[in-house]
């Protein structure tokens, strides 16, 4: 089967939608399958991607490591995608991508499948200051869902933030995975090189893009109460993006510089990964993230999570069990952070026990989804083999 996996990022610089795809990309391949990574292409940075990719045109986003596809404008792009002999086309960005991606879905006739991974709204709210415009941009994004044969969603919480949009079609719930990691011994030294910590002392972490979205300067915040109150721990604030500067001033006016160790964005994987099993808890308080990959990354790697309950990112955490949840105040947080140290190895281990799915499992049932709906679409009729 050719599948195309279409998204706004490209390796390196992949966020967590980017990551996603990546795997689903790799696993079937690995099955056998043909997967296509299409996404827009970096002129100015050099990566030879293992698979098989298309690229496009796209443009710099202002503050972001990112680019914004241009497909449309992509002639070259044009004639090799249609000599594509797709199977199924499955979208993960619902903007310009995903919607030359259901042209050419159309043209072809073969079934879409749409991924709802982020909070489109406060995306467009963010952006422009404007309920109006937001609702224009969510016009676009409905549009392309309700244009989608089957329309798939990382978790429960965040199928219902799709449903808060509008949309009233059936919803399959299909989770994000995680392999298991591990981390070398030479990675673990040249990384505590890098970024040295001190032998001992609690290591919190937050990983992710620094923007103000994911509720990070919670984090700077709760640590400033935690230093306050006598408690000695070092951050690691892993990761580039749109509010970095902003937050390593707030980490100056706090007095936290000689407690925060900032990154950078972290292209190297084995490096986020040896920071993330020298972490005894990773405090991730975004209100934003659906199903964070970084979650399950930690658990595979024995490390737990501090989530903000009832938030998409926490559905599954059993708060002691496999994480600790907390209400979203900086107060809270300190507080739990304090509360959790102690217990971080055991809850760690049942999170390594309970929370990573191998993507083997999740690709097979996916296939599922494509085989099916080949069937329903198109009489079963597949048109490569």
């Amino acid at each position: 089967m050719l599948i195309g996996q279409f998204c706004e990022t490209y390796p390196p610089f992949l966020d967590g939608v980017g990551r996603v795809m990546l795997a689903y990309c790799e696993t079937l391949t690995q099955m056998g399958h043909r997967s296509l990574y299409v996404a827009p292409r970096n002129p100015h940075f050099s990566y030879e991607y293992p698979g098989e990719a298309l690229l496009y045109a796209g443009v710099p986003i202002h503050r972001q490591v990112y680019r914004f596809g241009l497909p449309w404008i992509s002639r070259s792009f044009w004639r090799a995608a249609k000599r594509m002999p797709f199977d199924v086309v499955h979208i993960h960005a619902p903007f310009l991508a995903g919607l030359a991606a259901q042209k050419l879905a159309k043209k072809q006739g073969v079934p879409v499948i749409g991924s709802f991974h982020s909070k489109y709204y406060d995306d467009f709210y963010r952006a422009t200051g404007s309920r109006l415009l937001a609702g224009v941009g969510m016009s676009v994004v409905m549009r392309f869902f309700r244009g989608c044969d089957e329309v798939w969603a990382v978790n429960h919480r965040t199928a219902d933030v799709l449903r808060s949009y509008g949309f009233q079609g059936e919803i399959i719930i299909m989770p994000n995975g995680t392999n298991p990691l591990a981390v070398s011994n030479e990675e673990r030294v040249e990384v505590f090189g890098q970024f040295p910590l001190r032998e001992g002392v609690p290591a919190l972490i937050f990983a992710g893009q620094l923007d103000f979205k994911k509720n990070v300067n919670s984090v700077l915040q709760a640590c400033a109460l935690l230093r306050d109150r006598g408690m000695d721990f070092q951050l690691i604030m892993a990761g580039g993006g749109a509010n970095a500067d902003e937050l390593k001033q707030l980490a100056g006016r706090l007095g936290m510089t000689d407690r925060v160790i900032f990154t950078g964005f972290i292209t190297h994987r084995p490096t986020l990964l040896a920071l993330l099993e020298r972490a005894d808890l990773l405090v991730f308080p975004s209100l934003y993230d659906s199903a964070p990959m970084v979650v399950r990354e930690a658990a595979a790697l024995g490390t737990p999570s501090l989530l903000v309950e009832d938030s998409c990112s926490a559905e599954g955490i059993v708060h002691n069990e496999n994480g600790f949840l907390c209400q979203n105040t900086a107060e809270n947080i300190a507080d739990a952070v304090f509360d959790a140290l102690p217990l971080c190895s055991g809850v760690g281990e049942r999170a390594r026990a309970s929370i990573p799915i191998p993507w083997a499992q999740i690709v097979e049932k996916a296939m599922d989804r494509y085989e099916d709906l080949i069937v329903r679409t198109s009489g079963g009729v597949r048109r490569h083999p």
